[in-house]
């Protein structure tokens, strides 16, 4: 019994001190472990959770998201996270690499935590809460993009090969799965008050901040360097106005409903592409580069990163539609308020977290014994079959099926993240770790910007076509005189589409009061109601999703062959730590 006791003493004891030191500790990697998903986790719900949320911040700083001059405040509320984070990981992977990995790490959790404090205690309203939210959120992609950069890389050095994939594994899905909670999580915490969607952020950063100084240690290779100054600045130029100018060109310019034509974004598109190009010469000529381009010689690598990209654009873009789908169609036609929507939206969607956290782990740990890319390949097949269920599913569609399909949809998710995630990371030399993570993470992060871009632009180019037509007829037939139908029906599809994404009806406010008094009180009660909306822009949107959804079978299905590239054989197993010559 004695010794009984003695023995759980020092288990227990020895799990203490893998928590407050000893990095050579058996239990040190648990740790570490730990503290990264919970890093991960915190950093990637924030990517959604304003997202989700957007119609409660707004009202809660009074500004109007639909009015033409507050749109950009609307794109940078949803962008700004996502692109700095996209912009600033490799560097922050680099930084690691050069001064310890756990040291920046440690450093985005503090960041994080105070910003989450600033953004709850927006003292403005309007145009200047905006301002004070887009640039508390900026600063507090900084500290997210540390946590990022640099969490997949400090579990590669406390695991070993054989258990790397299920560690990633469950860093990985919590980061992805954390995209998702954020929208239940969002629209739970918005519904009481706006402000608790950052509030939520502080006891776990507290924690996590303090745990992640005590527990954590650099267990790799580091070698101290100068910085690429040069090519810090030009990528984040260069990717900055690409990714700008792509997000910017959803607004309409000169009478197009779209802005393509658009002097600066054609700018921000263009300059962006010369100054990456710049910045790629750097790269090539510089000792020690951020960006250590050698690395694409890698197939593992290279595939790899391919593969994640096309996985993140058509993810983003998957949820950026099935939000507009429920809160601006399906939930009102089923009797939900709009101001109720953003909460059910998050409920409604669930499964599709379920779908991702139930493959996620095992994925991993299945691919540490049978290998990665079957895995991979497979989660991104099943992805492009629940596209194709989504796109033959009627807009007014029965819950279950949708369900089903959204659930598949996480499924095939998790089934990639982590083989896809071990794949890259195991492929690259131990002390370019921090920088393949940063690379790795810039795709992911860049593909759910560019998502904006790309499926709203899709969508726009399939509801213009229709919609102006159902606006005219459904408005004339409530007996809004012709000439008012038709200004309304000519208005940029932008509008209709930011509406149905937030959960609004803008009827009311596209005829204004003066008109709604001067029809039927029954024709102005339907056209203010909660059906007459969604019926409206259900076919249009139906048309639009077609597009979107086509594109992201074919982004799965190209990432799901790019999954099964087979490395060189020279490059099969743990890869030699070596710098790889740039290409």
């Amino acid at each position: 019994m004695t010794d009984t006791l003695e023995a759980s003493g020092a288990s227990k004891s020895g799990f203490r001190g893998a928590l407050s030191g000893g990095k050579d500790h058996p239990h040190y990697k648990w740790v570490a472990l730990s503290n990264t998903t919970l890093g991960m986790l915190i950093a990637t719900i924030n990517s959604s959770i304003v997202l989700i949320s957007l119609p409660a911040i707004f009202n809660g700083i009074h500004l109007n998201p639909l009015s033409p001059g507050n749109v950009s405040y609307l794109l940078w509320m949803l962008m700004g996270y996502m692109l700095v984070s996209a912009v600033l990981v490799v560097t922050l992977g680099r930084l690691g690499d050069m001064y310890g990995r756990v040291r920046i790490y440690n450093l985005g959790f503090a960041l994080f935590t105070i910003t989450s404090i600033a953004l709850s205690l927006d003292p403005f309203d309007g145009a200047g809460g905006a301002l004070w939210l887009i640039g508390w959120r900026v600063l507090q992609a900084v500290g997210g993009a540390m946590l990022m950069a640099n969490s997949a890389a400090i579990l590669t050095d406390a695991f070993p090969a054989a258990q790397r994939g299920m560690a990633l594994g469950v860093n990985i899905v919590a980061g992805i799965a954390g995209s998702f909670i954020g929208l239940v999580l969002g629209g739970l915490l918005a519904e009481w008050n706006w402000r608790a969607i950052f509030w939520v952020n502080v006891p776990i950063g507290l924690i996590g901040t303090v745990w992640a100084y005590r527990s954590l240690h650099d267990t790799g290779l580091r070698r101290p360097g100068r910085v690429d100054w040069w090519g810090n600045v030009t990528f984040a130029l260069g990717l900055t106005a690409l990714l700008a100018g792509i997000t910017y060109g959803i607004q309409p310019y000169g009478g197009h409903s779209q802005g393509w034509t658009n002097p600066w974004v054609l700018t921000g598109l263009i300059g962006g592409v010369v100054v990456l190009a710049i910045f790629t010469w750097i790269e090539r000529h510089v000792s020690e580069p951020m960006f250590p381009l050698g690395l694409f010689r890698i197939r593992a690598f290279a595939s790899g990163n391919v593969a994640g990209l096309l996985a993140s654009i058509a993810r983003g873009g998957l949820q950026f539609m099935l939000i507009i789908w429920l809160q601006g169609i399906w939930l009102p036609l089923h009797g939900y308020s709009y101001e109720s929507t953003p909460l059910w939206a998050g409920i409604y969607l669930l499964p599709l977290t379920v779908g991702f956290l139930a493959a996620g782990p095992i994925s991993g740990h299945l691919s540490d014994k049978y290998g990665p890319r079957l895995f991979a390949a497979s989660g991104l097949i099943i992805m492009a079959l629940s596209f194709g269920g989504l796109l033959i599913l009627p807009t007014d569609f029965s819950y279950w099926a949708f369900a089903l399909l959204v659930f598949l949809n996480g499924l095939g998710g998790g089934l990639f993240a982590a083989p896809n995630t071990s794949l890259i990371m195991s492929s690259v030399p131990a002390h370019l770790r921090g920088a393949a993570s940063g690379m790795r993470a810039t795709f992911q992060n860049a593909g759910m910007v560019l998502s904006i871009g790309v499926f709203f632009s899709l969508m726009i180019a399939g509801l213009s076509g229709s919609l102006p037509g159902s606006l005219s007829s459904g408005l004339t037939a409530q007996g809004v005189p012709a000439d008012a139908a038709g200004t309304i029906a000519n208005l940029p599809p932008v509008g209709t589409l930011f509406a149905a994404f937030l959960g609004y009806n803008p009827i009311q406010s596209l005829l204004g009061p003066q008109l709604l008094n001067q029809l039927p009180a029954a024709n102005a009660a339907t056209l203010t109601g909660r059906e007459f909306f969604p019926h409206l822009v259900s076919g249009p949107f139906h048309d639009g999703l077609v597009i979107v959804f086509w594109l992201a079978i074919g982004m799965s299905l190209i990432g799901g062959l790019a999954s099964l590239i087979k490395p060189a054989k020279h490059q099969i197993g743990e890869t030699a730590p070596q710098t790889p010559a740039a290409p």
